[in-house]
């Protein structure tokens, strides 16, 4: 009775801990493995190298994805990180409306991506959304194609991506703003101090914390976009807004190319990596000193 008592705790977890070890950590060693076959429409499992990176470097496709993925994930990032810093900003004045104002910014998040991009893809729509409003406004000449302009047509995801996010991350600076020492804001404010001078001098540069994290889940989303694309452009036109999680999808699903699939998952990974392994560091780093 007492070894099960002992042991209870390690039998509980024991299923979840084979169920993650074979279905997350096998899964990705399998896919590493494929990277380096022939594998087309049905896995190969001969090793012959990088034979896949090489084609997926050279694929004009998966440059187009990468350079989407840059443009994408740096205006995604930067304007969801200041919208929702002004919008934080603006509900720590306490406003008497704010509970109702922190409800609509943040409904967003409570729809999923699919939603998001649907409802975008209406909007934006030439024929029945903006453009058709204004036109019917009297503006016969206006014209908003974006969602129908291969140059343009990243800029639409931007839009709903940040729609999306910007609410959640408003929540995150509203806690830390929240959680500034009200007596280092008094005293500020006792010297004189004007208060945007308050903000930017000292709330702000002590949320530095926060905002890694907020980069940190910005990134991620960024990275791993597939539905919001999926139901807003569907990747085109043509391949236009494809980014590398919807050309993984392709690759697997609509080329029955598994080793290109393959390769570009193990590349998204290693982006991953490099952006969460600095930040567990530093988290680790600081609890240490």
């Amino acid at each position: 009775m007492l070894w099960l008592e002992r042991h209870v705790p390690k039998l509980v977890l024991a299923p979840s801990f084979v169920a993650v070890l074979i279905f997350v950590y096998g899964f990705i060693g399998w896919t590493a493995w494929v990277s380096f076959t022939r594998s087309r429409l049905m896995p190969n499992y001969d090793i012959v190298g990088p034979i896949q990176y090489e084609r997926l470097f050279a694929s004009p496709r998966w440059d187009t994805a990468m350079n989407n993925l840059f443009i994408f994930g740096v205006l995604f990032i930067v304007t969801s990180m200041v919208l929702g810093l002004m919008l934080a900003i603006f509900l720590d004045q306490k406003i008497r409306t704010e509970g109702v104002l922190r409800t609509i910014y943040l409904y967003p998040m409570a729809l999923s991506l699919i939603v998001t991009g649907t409802a975008w893809k209406w909007i934006l729509n030439p024929g029945l959304g903006f453009e058709s409003v204004v036109r019917g406004w009297g503006f016969e000449t206006f014209t908003f194609d974006w969602l129908i302009n291969p140059d343009m047509a990243i800029y639409t995801v931007v839009i709903a991506g940040v729609w999306q996010a910007s609410g959640f991350v408003m929540a995150l600076f509203l806690a830390g703003l929240r959680s500034v020492d009200e007596e280092i804001i008094k005293a500020a404010q006792v010297d004189g101090i004007p208060t945007h001078r308050i903000y930017s001098a000292i709330i702000i540069p002590s949320m530095a914390p926060i905002f890694l994290s907020a980069f940190i889940v910005l990134a991620h989303l960024a990275i791993k976009s597939f539905d919001l694309v999926i139901a807003l452009t569907g990747g085109g036109p043509g391949y236009a807004t494809d980014l590398p999680a919807t050309y993984m999808y392709a690759m697997a699903f609509s080329r029955g190319d598994i080793g290109q699939a393959a390769s570009s998952a193990m590349v998204m990974m290693g982006v991953v990596f490099a952006i969460v392994v600095p930040y567990l560091y530093s988290e680790l780093r600081a609890k240490n000193d």
